[in-house]
Parts: C-alpha cells; structure tokens; sequence
C-alpha cells in the first residue's frame, strides 16, 4: 500500500473517532417513583405522579353538567391539580389549574396575573 493510502485511513479514522467523541451524552431519563392512575366509571379519574428529578403532578377530573348557548344539558371534564419541578436555583416552582368550560386557568408565583379589570 502506498503511504498517502495508509495516511488517508489514518485521517479518516481519526475524523470518526472525533464525530463519536462530539456527540452529545445521552441524557439519564428520570426515574418513576409513583405513579397512580385511578379512573373512574363516569369518566373522572385522578392522576398522581413523582418522579426523581424533583417533578411532581397530582390531578383530578369530574364530569359537570351545564347547558349549552341553546339550553341542552352536555357534560363537560373539569379537571383540578398542579405540578412542581425544581427550578435551576434549586428552589421549586409550583403551578396549580383548572381546566373546564372556560379554557385552562393556571396559577402560580411565575404566571403573569390579568389586570383586575381584564378578570371581570
């Protein structure tokens, strides 16, 4: 073999030992810690999640009963919970909400509040 050739398979193996060495490290996926699901034959059910990264959620839906724009009952899920997660300067952040007929309404110290009069 000449020596370009040998010297040009040194390059190449060189340029992927650098590619393989680029690439990013796989991220550890969190760890499930609980995990409870319980539906409920009406449609509603509760939902309680932690992981072990920091990442908590609880939930719970029901169905409400209301009256559509022409007056005709229909059901609807309304669902109450919240979730937290640590946040980079190690203190944690804690949403609450409420989804129902009238969109989703999230709380919490890093969800900007509505002008009162915007609330009305």
């Amino acid at each position: 073999m000449s020596r370009e050739i040998v010297h040009l398979r040194f390059i190449v193996a060189l340029a992927l030992v650098a590619c393989v060495a680029a690439l990013p490290a796989e991220k550890d996926v969190p760890k499930i810690l609980r995990y409870d699901f319980d539906p409920q034959p009406n449609g509603g059910y509760s939902l309680n999640v932690e992981t072990d990264d920091g990442i908590v959620r609880y939930e719970v839906a029901e169905l409400k009963e209301i009256l559509d724009e022409n007056n005709k009952p229909q059901f609807v899920l309304v669902v109450r919970g919240q979730y937290s997660y640590p946040r980079s300067d190690g203190s944690i952040e804690t949403i609450s909400y409420v989804a129902d007929e009238l969109g989703f309404r999230p709380e919490g110290a890093s969800i900007p509040q509505a002008p009162a009069a915007a609330r009305r």
